[in-house]
């Protein structure tokens, strides 16, 4: 995709009307969910809807949450969805090992493109544990990113704050094997858009970039959230024309002190300011 992604929405796979609505509701990638969201006996329906659905490419990138790795479901899951030209990527739900990785892109590979682009779920300690083996697992992985509800429930932490260590422990673990910053796991209130807001902040400031959603409100929440404000892009045009100037570290008239890191998050912070 040509800009960087900020929103993923999730939508269950068992509502094909839902999942239309999505992909034309300004989401920069709908998350079509065959696992969580669809219960059990319409597990069936749901993959057969989405494998109907995307047949035929989309307007804006689809990935696909298949079934637990080591359930009876993801076989049949990966059979009908993995090689689709609608797909553009499959969201693979508790992962606790890189071997996990390495089974997925052997089962979903294809003699012309090897598999799909696989995006890792972290959501249990052991996942955790595991982050930066997981991340560098295949050539295949694109992104490693939390599930949050299902951690909370693992380690036992009933507020917010107990999974920050978490947290950061994917950034590093994403950042470290050359992956770009994951998003951040959903805000369960689609109510609660201060809150939404609040929290996304902070994600912001612990170095993730953009997040999951789902519900459609929650979409414009984000993507403010995660675009630099204005200042920011002053403050980074700023650096930008010093280095372009002279080379080497320097200082800016306000005391800003200019080397070959500020630049480069300068240029991160303009490379997304185009999005607005």
């Amino acid at each position: 995709m040509t800009k960087t992604p900020l929103t993923w929405l999730y939508v269950p796979g068992d509502r094909p009307e839902v999942v239309a609505k999505a992909l034309v509701c300004g989401a920069d990638v709908v998350v079509v969910d065959l696992e969580d969201a669809v219960a059990p006996d319409r597990k069936e329906y749901a993959r057969a809807a989405t494998a109907e659905l995307l047949a035929q490419p989309q307007p804006v990138p689809v990935h696909v949450r298949v079934n637990a790795l080591d359930g009876p479901l993801v076989a049949a899951d990966l059979h009908a969805v993995a090689a689709l030209p609608g797909v553009s990527g499959l969201r693979l739900p508790k992962v606790t090992s890189p071997e996990q990785i390495t089974g997925i892109a052997r089962r979903t590979a294809r003699a012309d493109t090897g598999p799909p682009p696989l995006h890792a779920l972290l959501e249990t300690a052991l996942g955790i544990e595991h982050a930066h083996a997981i991340a560098r697992a295949h050539p295949a992985v694109r992104g490693i990113s939390l599930g949050e509800s299902d951690l909370r429930a693992d380690l036992g932490v009933p507020g917010d704050t107990g999974l920050d260590w978490s947290r950061c422990r994917v950034v590093v673990a994403a950042r470290a094997a050359g992956l770009p910053p994951p998003a951040q796991s959903v805000h369960p209130d689609i109510r609660d858009l201060d809150g939404l807001a609040a929290t996304c902040a902070h994600g912001r400031a612990l170095g993730f970039l953009g997040r999951a959603a789902i519900h459609p409100r929650q979409l414009p929440v984000i993507e403010r959230a995660y675009l630099p404000t204005a200042e920011e892009i002053e403050q980074a045009e700023a650096v930008v024309k010093a280095a372009a100037r002279e080379q080497g570290a320097q200082a800016l008239p306000d005391g800003r002190f200019v080397d070959t890191a500020v630049v480069a998050t300068a240029q991160r912070t303009l490379s997304l300011a185009l999005r607005r």
